[in-house]
């Protein structure tokens, strides 16, 4: 199996929780495999362990790992690290799929040279996004990072640190209220591929916003985007 191919032009495309289509989800694995790819960028979702340790994993619980429902909040990173993951034939690693840190993923962006598009998946402190930004900035690639959020304050707490951070504020549909705090602040958008216009991309550009649309796993749909216009396309297999 391999990835879907379809006409991008100059869009950019960013592999979703890795190529997570492949290989399992948010896993060095699937950082690897979009590395060795022609992706812009490869997201991917942190997290905290109880002890501050930041990690990479969607859900707030590791039932998607297939082993008992810790809560990751609540969990300290030793345990979790322990947890050796399902890879996509559903059958647990022998030792390989381990869920990766945060320094883990920005140094195989880094060999790869590929954007970092991190989700920034809780509702963070100001400390904390202030800390996942500093372990991103020692490592040298805070430059090469792109910060996703459906929380409006994981944004704010952001450009606290750097006013001119990219970001992207994530939703799955569009209000004036959203285009305001969007516009008024500097953000871009990640939106719902469904909920895409071109009407909307328009407006968006004709106020400088650039436009990423998720999770886009069909071919027509993606040229379609294109024609419209995005920016970014985040996707789990196309190429």
């Amino acid at each position: 199996m391999d990835t879907i191919k379809f006409v991008k032009g100059n869009v950019k495309v960013i592999a979703h929780r890795g190529l997570s289509g492949l290989e399992a989800q948010n896993t060095a694995s699937a950082f690897v495999a979009a590395g060795n790819r022609s992706y812009f960028g490869i997201e991917t979702d942190v997290r905290r362990s109880s002890d501050g340790k930041y990690i990479l994993i969607h859900n707030d619980t590791t039932k998607e790992t297939g082993g008992d429902s810790l809560t990751v909040r609540n969990t300290s990173f030793q345990t979790l690290r322990s947890l050796r993951l399902l890879n996509t034939d559903g059958k647990r690693s022998r030792g390989d799929l381990m869920i990766p840190t945060l320094a883990e993923y920005i140094e195989i962006a880094k060999k790869y040279d590929k954007e970092c598009v991190l989700e920034l998946k809780d509702a963070f402190t100001a400390e904390q996004v202030s800390e996942i930004f500093d372990e991103i900035r020692y490592l040298g690639y805070i430059d090469r990072t792109i910060f996703i959020s459906f929380f409006e304050k994981d944004l704010e707490y952001v450009r606290l640190k750097n006013k001119v951070q990219p970001v992207q504020f994530l939703t799955s549909g569009m209000d004036e209220k959203i285009f305001s705090l969007i516009s008024e602040n500097g953000y871009d958008l990640d939106i719902y591929h469904g909920a895409a216009t071109p009407e909307l991309i328009k407006k968006c550009h004709d106020s400088g916003i650039l436009v990423n649309v998720w999770t886009v796993d069909s071919p027509t749909d993606a040229e379609k985007l294109v024609s419209y216009g995005v920016d970014m396309i985040t996707t789990n297999i196309l190429e």
